[in-house]
């Protein structure tokens, strides 16, 4: 072999050899386990911030859930049904609901007694008075009876209704609006029975005092028929004389 040929092969030799060498010293089994510790790190790093923003989307859809407004209102019913109880109060004839009135009525026509200078005419004039007081407050609560019956099947509708959006309730807001109706709704029926209650004993104190102002005026017929003069004796007397 020629002297050139063999300087040729020794070259590439050497080239080849320092090629292969230069190319092991560049992968770094150290350097890259540590490169994939990083790469998990950071991946693990990157999956705990996407739970965190998750987990705030999650509270914000909650958050906007409990302020989400209840899409049913009941309060116009029920104050509706409250002013017509109302109405029918504002309404009763007869001895009158306002406190100074209805002493200045009530001295007028439920005197304790009457003066024997009281005419006749004038007592049942009064009498008549007190017997219509009495009549009208019976009617008036007759009437609150009546109207309760007919908001009964109404309040049975919107309790209903309030159950049913209570239970469907989204949110603490709409639940909170549905229970604070569903008290109104409570409070209306309270407001409702105690009106009714006020009527009757209304009523039934008004026919006591009837009865008392009737006795009273008994008195007075009484003493006005005896008069002041000399009451009648019983004598014997003789029908047949022998």
């Amino acid at each position: 072999m020629k002297k050139s040929q063999l300087t040729i092969i020794a070259v590439l030799f050497a080239s080849l050899t320092s090629v292969a060498h230069a190319q092991w010293a560049v992968f770094d089994a150290g350097n890259f386990s540590q490169n994939i510790l990083t790469a998990a790190r950071t991946l693990q790093t990157v999956e705990h911030q996407v739970t965190q923003l998750q987990n705030e989307a999650q509270m914000l859809t909650n958050e906007a859930r409990n302020l989400q407004s209840l899409n049913f209102n009941s309060l116009p019913q029920i104050l509706n049904l409250l002013n017509t109880t109302n109405l029918l109060i504002a309404q009763a004839q007869g001895l009158p609901f306002s406190v100074p009135l209805l002493n200045t009525q009530f001295t007028r026509y439920y005197p304790p007694s009457y003066s024997l200078s009281t005419s006749a005419a004038q007592m049942g004039a009064d009498a008549q008075t007190r017997w219509t007081y009495s009549l009208t407050a019976l009617q008036n609560s007759m009437q609150l009876k009546a109207q309760a019956v007919q908001n009964a099947p109404l309040d049975q509708l919107t309790l209903s209704n309030l159950v049913g959006q209570s239970q469907s309730a989204v949110g603490q807001l709409q639940a909170t609006q549905a229970t604070n109706q569903l008290l109104a709704l409570e409070a209306r029926q309270s407001m409702q029975e105690q009106q009714l209650r006020l009527t009757q004993d209304r009523a039934t104190a008004l026919e006591a005092a009837r009865a008392v102002a009737a006795e009273a005026r008994a008195l007075v017929v009484r003493a006005q028929f005896i008069g002041n003069g000399t009451q009648y004796t019983p004598q014997t007397v003789t029908f047949y004389v022998n």
